[in-house]
């Protein structure tokens, strides 16, 4: 028998068409067979509300009471003071859309749907230009300092959030990554259609990218140099380092101008390590200018005092690959500048 939905659902789940389990009889064996707790159809929004899309959230099988219970300890950050806040506003609904109370009775499984919130965001300087847009594809040109994605502190001060205010376009999910503190390229797919097959693309590294960077001026990087290492995690979880082993990170290196004792350097990574720039620049004597993570991590109250001044002098510049979807070569290139502290 289906057993009844929390209040305010409908009275009977539809069945769900997932594998059966079984259930000990009263021998202690394997008997009676028993089904799965069934899923009610998810009618999930999609809209974003000012850019910013709902989360989802599953609930999976344990002892908590109540759905706000559940909430307090997956998220303790929030708290159930602020969970009781969201629940007031109605912004905490399930799969049917109806709104969770503090007195919602927790069931597994089941979905919920829920707003982000921050507390106060930092407007980030800078402009969002939009290099090129189709059906298919949408390349931005972000500023520094200007998360991608949503995490953390950072909800409507990001650029996918700015991107899906100032376009209307819901579906828009960024097809790669570029730290907070790099300006530059990032690409766009329009439709969930699109998406595996420019994933792909990036995973199977038929992506040309070109960054460009501001650092010391070294003999050794005048002549063109492919740097080879193994980065791994470091003990700090913000920071990566290079450790003996196979290599996993390759980027190759050369010079494009000189400016008195700086230089402004091409960057070609050849494989996708996280900060793998920045680790190699550093290894080389040449960390990047404005590095707030190598070859020293900033304390906190440095990283605050310099707040948006003096951003990290890394471009992503140029981006070129033969389209998965429509067969066309592609290759844009961002029209920002970098800017060494007697060009600033």
């Amino acid at each position: 028998m289906l057993a009844d939905g929390p209040p305010g659902l409908p009275g009977k789940f539809r069945s769900h068409p997932g594998p059966a389990r079984t259930r000990p009889g009263k021998s202690g064996k394997i008997g009676a067979v028993m089904s799965r707790p069934p899923l009610p159809a998810a009618v999930f929004p999609d809209a974003p509300s000012d850019g910013v899309k709902a989360c989802i959230v599953a609930l999976p099988a344990g002892p908590w009471p109540t759905v706000l219970a559940f909430l307090a300890a997956r998220f303790p950050h929030v708290g159930e003071a602020g969970w009781r806040a969201r629940m007031a506003s109605a912004s905490v609904r399930s799969e049917q859309g109806e709104a969770i109370t503090p007195d919602t009775p927790y069931r597994s499984p089941w979905r919920l749907t829920y707003r982000r919130e921050v507390a106060s965001e930092r407007p980030v300087p800078g402009q969002v230009r939009i290099v090129f847009q189709d059906e298919h594809l949408l390349v931005a040109d972000k500023p520094h300092f200007l998360a991608v994605t949503p995490g953390g502190a950072h909800l409507h001060e990001t650029l996918l959030t700015r991107l899906r205010r100032s376009t209307g376009q819901a579906e828009l999910s960024p097809l790669h990554r570029l730290d907070r503190d790099t300006a530059g390229l990032v690409l766009f797919s329009l439709r969930r259609q699109d998406r595996a097959a420019y994933h792909r693309l990036f995973a199977e590294r038929r992506v040309r990218k070109q960054y460009h960077a501001i650092a010391a001026y070294r003999e050794a990087l005048v002549q063109p140099v492919t740097r080879h290492s193994r980065i791994e995690t470091s003990a700090h979880f913000m920071q990566m380092m290079e450790v003996p082993g196979s290599a996993n990170a390759q980027t190759r290196i050369s010079l494009h101008r000189r400016l008195g004792s700086l230089a402004e350097y091409r960057l070609e990574p050849l494989t996708g390590a996280r900060h793998q720039l920045r680790v190699h620049m550093a290894a080389l004597g040449a960390p990047i200018l404005g590095d707030r993570l190598y070859p020293r991590l900033w304390r906190q109250e440095e990283d605050e005092a310099a707040g948006f001044t003096a951003p990290l002098q890394l471009l992503a510049r140029h981006i070129a690959f033969d389209d998965p979807v429509t067969g066309q070569a592609r290759s844009f290139e961002s029209s920002r500048q970098l800017a060494a502290p007697d060009q600033a």
